[in-house]
């Protein structure tokens, strides 16, 4: 029995890995990643930082440990890893897929510990703080980075914790957050589920509705599409193997409002039971051959060199506490989301657009379904 030992680093310098790589690095993995995207133990050695004869080393080394060959040692030939190198790095690459909520929301309560012993008197460690429980989305990654930059003003923590959209406004109803996170369609009306769900969660006159973002959803696939899916009623009509959402999450609601749309029951897709916790570990699903097809982000696709099928654009929202608005901390993250740095840094993730921005609205102009 292999056992597993995690650990983190700790730094003051800025990031290098962007958001979407993975949150618990190992040496290994990070070099067979390298030797798979380069296609040569030298190209892996240039992007991993070290070199040549060490990353040739550590490779012999690990097969030894391992008993079984990572990459075809063929003078001359593109490096390409074996079957059993595949396979391990798959099953890394999904698992940490199916963690990552887990692992960033982990990653923010060591970083807030640590800036609080860490921070020079009166510097980041009195930096207020807004704790958000929010679907999860990449770009709400981003919005923590750029938060603590201090960008045209002081430093903003976002605690964020990722769960479903109905968990996270309930979170804010129950005082355990200032600030849920939730997508809707703009297509649903008042008599479907997604309108059933969320209108006995919100409260006119209690809750205000502040814009973020518009991001695309769509079917999930490997690379030029080999089964030709162009909807929902193709995945029902072929049997492609399903990866689906849990329940109680947006991306669950949103596949239950198409089949009603397309006359089809939960029955007619083969794998609707077939769960995953993120739209990453929902593309690495699909790009491991565990599925054919999945519903999910844009940005999870193209992080996973994987195609993608538009099928709608969502409304992605933050709700808070009318009696909060006029508080600092909010007071700053809508500061933040209306500046034209933040708008421009969203609009270049794949998939995405701001969408009245830091606006705070009543619930019937951001909620189409809501009158």
């Amino acid at each position: 029995m292999r056992r597993i030992e995690l650990a983190y680093h700790l730094s003051t310098r800025e990031p290098t890995q962007p958001h979407g790589a993975s949150l618990l690095r190992n040496p290994m993995m990070d070099v067979l990643q390298a030797v798979k995207s380069s296609g040569s133990i030298s190209g892996a050695a240039r992007e991993v930082g070290l070199s040549y004869r060490h990353v040739w080393g550590q490779l012999k080394d690990w097969e030894a440990e391992l008993g079984q060959g990572l990459i075809f040692w063929e003078r001359g030939q593109a490096a390409r890893l074996t079957p059993f190198g595949e396979k391990l790095l798959a099953a890394e690459r999904l698992a940490q897929a199916r963690l990552g909520p887990q692992l960033e929301n982990l990653r923010v309560e060591l970083e807030r510990a640590f800036q609080q012993v860490l921070a020079p008197e009166g510097g980041e460690d009195n930096a207020p703080t807004l704790r958000l429980y929010a679907s999860h989305d990449h770009a709400l990654n981003e919005l923590v980075d750029f938060a603590a930059q201090r960008e045209g003003g002081p430093a903003l923590h976002l605690d964020v914790h990722f769960c479903g959209s109905v968990d996270a406004i309930r979170a804010l109803n129950e005082g355990r957050c200032n600030v849920a996170g939730f997508h809707a369609q703009p297509f649903a009306d008042a008599g479907t589920a997604t309108a059933r769900t969320y209108r006995p969660m919100l409260k006119p006159g209690q809750h205000k509705i502040i814009g973020f973002a518009r991001r695309t959803q769509g079917l999930i696939v490997a690379p030029g599409n080999p089964m030709r899916l162009r909807d929902i009623h193709d995945v029902a009509r072929l049997q492609a193997r399903f990866v689906n959402r849990a329940l109680g999450t947006g991306t669950r609601l949103l596949l239950d409002e198409l089949l009603v749309r397309a006359g089809l029951m939960p029955l007619d897709i083969d794998g609707y039971d077939h769960i995953e916790r993120s739209h990453a570990a929902v593309a690495l699903a699909v790009a491991g051959g565990t599925a054919d097809v999945g519903l999910g982000t844009e940005y999870a696709a193209r992080s996973a060199r994987l195609d993608f099928v538009p099928i709608t654009d969502e409304r992605y929202l933050l709700v808070g506490l009318k009696r909060t608005l006029d508080e600092a901390p909010m007071q700053r993250l809508l500061q933040l989301l209306r500046s034209r740095a933040w708008q421009t840094r969203m609009a270049a993730l794949p998939g995405y657009q701001p969408d009245h921005c830091g606006e705070v609205a009543a619930m019937k102009r951001l909620l189409p379904w809501w009158g």
